[in-house]
Formats: structure tokens, sequence, C-alpha cells
């Protein structure tokens, strides 16, 4: 490897062409071998030879790529945009594969964030910061130049926009993060090369896609669900909704149970009895 370069990954799986100059090929046949990924390229080496991608060509991930029953029948694979061209890499560990493909293409590069942009659905006024990336196999960390640190975790992430916003007198792409900070739902803006913000969004899509759910809930469950996320208290709650404590504790239930909430710790309800009454009688006297 040339100065500079370093191994990331080193595997085995299969690769192959799926688009060519554009046009989708049907006869396309899977190519087992060697997958060699440093931070500069990518190295596809089986039997009918080596294939070298440098990481500065590949424009961007593609979707799935079903056209042919050859594809249809691969599981997991990364579809890397060329161009017009479309290669297709199955690693036999995707989940390592993929977060060392992020990892090549965002580590240590510089990017603006700003953090909360939007704070409890209220939008604020802090600046842009200068912060740099760090991928992980389920976040994407940004350490800012005010030494902030926020890391975007894949399973706090519910919704990803992305808008081209006025900056200094140039257009740019800010990817938007709809995610929960502690216990507070937040916006994380982040902006820079056009490039760095397209591979950042398509990371942190895994956790827009984890967090979408066909869920059904009633009127008094979707009251709870957004005091919640409104920032009220949990023991608040049944105040702030004008519901009784126990339907509130068996709408808690129900939403863990769906994965909608996290239970943190378990509310312990007490009452005096007989001796502690006494003791507590005893008490207030000697004051």
């Amino acid at each position: 490897m040339s100065e500079g370069e370093y191994k990331i990954v080193d595997t085995k799986g299969r690769f192959t062409m799926a688009v060519k100059g554009g046009r989708q090929l049907n006869d396309v046949s899977w190519s087992e071998g060697r997958i060699l990924l440093s931070n500069r390229r990518l190295i596809l080496a089986g039997n009918d030879g080596k294939k070298t991608l440098a990481l500065s060509d590949i424009t961007g991930l593609g979707g799935r790529e079903d056209a042919s029953t050859a594809i249809a029948s691969v599981s997991d694979y990364l579809s890397l945009r060329l161009g017009e061209d479309v290669m297709l890499v199955a690693a036999s560990d995707h989940d390592e594969f993929k977060t060392g493909f992020f990892k090549a293409m965002l580590d240590e590069n510089i990017v603006k964030v700003k953090h909360p942009a939007v704070e409890g659905g209220v939008v604020t006024d802090e600046s842009w910061e200068k912060a740099r990336l760090k991928v992980e196999q389920e976040s994407i960390a940004t350490a800012l130049e005010s030494g902030k640190f926020v890391e975007l975790e894949l399973e706090e992430i519910s919704e990803i926009n992305t808008e081209r916003q006025d900056m200094g007198g140039n257009e740019r792409l800010v990817v938007q993060v709809s995610h929960v900070d502690g216990q507070t739902s937040v916006e994380t803006h982040i902006t820079g090369k056009e490039r760095d913000c397209q591979f950042t969004k398509s990371f942190l899509r895994e956790g827009e896609r984890r967090s979408e759910a066909n869920v059904e809930l009633d009127e008094s469950e979707k009251e709870v669900l957004m005091a919640l996320y409104s920032g009220v208290s949990p023991f608040e709650i049944p105040a702030f909704v004008g519901q009784d404590v126990e339907d509130v504790e068996e709408t808690f239930e129900r939403l863990v149970e769906l994965d909608i909430v996290d239970e943190v710790r378990t509310r312990r309800e007490v009452t005096l009895n007989s001796r502690g009454r006494n003791i507590a009688s005893e008490a207030m006297n000697e004051q």
C-alpha cells in the first residue's frame, strides 16, 4: 500500500457489475474472491482478475438491484454507484464491511454541525460549529470545535430530512437528523461537502428505517406518547393528559412491549402501615 494508506477490511465475498453505462445488465453473475478495503480504494480480486475502485470514484450508494434472479437471491450487499455504473459487493460479514466502508468514506472528515438546531420542537439560536466525524457500527459521533461531543445513535433516530440552505452566499446541502438526546427530542443539522453529506445521510437512514413501524395506537396512547415527546415527566403525565395513574401505567407497559419507549426505572409506590404511622407520629411529637 502507498504511504498514508491503511487496511480497514480484508475479507471474502461476492461481487458483480449490475449497471454498466447507465444500462441494467440482465446476464449478471457473481464472482467470488477477496474483498480488500483501505482508506483509499476497494480491491475486488476474483478468479477472472482484479478490479480496483478508487473511493473517490464512488459517487453514492444505491438501493437493491433485484432485476435478476441472481441478484435477488443475495440478501445483503452494498450497491456502489460509480458514475453511470453500479457495482454490488456482498461480503461474508456484511455488517463489518458496511461499517468499514462508511469509516473509509467519512472518518476524520470535517463538517459543520448545529446542535441542537431544534429542541423540543423549538428552533434554537445555536451557531454552526466545525466538527470531526467518527463512524462506529451503530452511530456517527461528531466532535465539535467547542469541545462538545454529539453522538447520533441509529436506535435514537426517528427521521432524516435534507434541504438546501444559503450559507454565506453558497447553497449547501443540510442533513437534518431528528433524534433523542437524553430524554429530549432534538434535531442536529450537518452540512459540509456534498459527498460527505450524502454518505452521512446514507448511514443514518438505517436509523430512520428501524424507527418506521406500522403500529396502531388508540387516542389515549397517542396522548401519552405526545406528552413524552413534549418533555413532560412520566410522573406528571396522568395529570397532564387527565387519565388515571393506573391507566397511564398500562399504557407505559404497552408502549414498552411495542418497543416505542424504553423502561428507565420502575416507580415504587408505598403507603404507611400501622408501625410506620406510630413512628411518624412519635417523630412529629418530638419536633
